[in-house]
């Protein structure tokens, strides 16, 4: 529990961080911090992200920051809402997804402002218990992006 109060407490400090530095480069228009009382919209995917960035959400309230968070269903959207500006910021992909992504088309000129928390990665089984070993000629399936894909290979091996 201890561990997740400094998560959350990182997390907010980089999204105030995130009305600071903006995301983008100066080369094209970056979605700008909203003025006034409109809320800084943050992208993320369902789940671990979404319930972290609502907590992120609560702490940055207390201190007058105010945050809508932006959930999404598939990890491609965030940056294409990101890339169009339609959300100030996402938080949903580690560094070697976005760099995976930004080989492909449409090309997102996105950049990195902050870490955030990567999870781990496991294999799941109906029938197979904890410890057992994976029997010759299984069926495995695993992600089908490149550098989640080599995670799970990584785990497999």
């Amino acid at each position: 529990m201890k561990k997740l109060a400094k998560i959350l407490a990182a997390a907010a400090l980089c999204v105030a961080a995130l009305t600071t530095f903006g995301c983008g480069d100066d080369k094209k228009e970056a979605a700008k911090a909203p003025a006034g009382d409109a809320p800084i919209k943050i992208a993320v995917t369902a789940g671990p992200h979404a319930e972290i960035m609502d907590n992120v959400k609560k702490l940055a309230e207390k201190q007058g920051l105010k945050i809508e968070v932006v959930e999404f269903n598939d990890y491609v959207t965030p940056n294409v809402a990101l890339f169009q500006g339609e959300v100030f910021a996402n938080s949903m992909q580690h560094r070697p997804y976005l760099d995976a992504t930004l080989q492909k088309e449409p090309k997102f000129d996105l950049v990195e402002v902050f870490k955030t928390v990567n999870f781990p990665m496991a294999a799941y089984s109906k029938t197979l218990k904890k410890g057992d070993a994976i029997p010759d000629g299984a069926t495995i399936g695993i992600p089908n992006d490149p550098s989640n894909g080599g995670r799970a290979i990584l785990v497999l091996a």
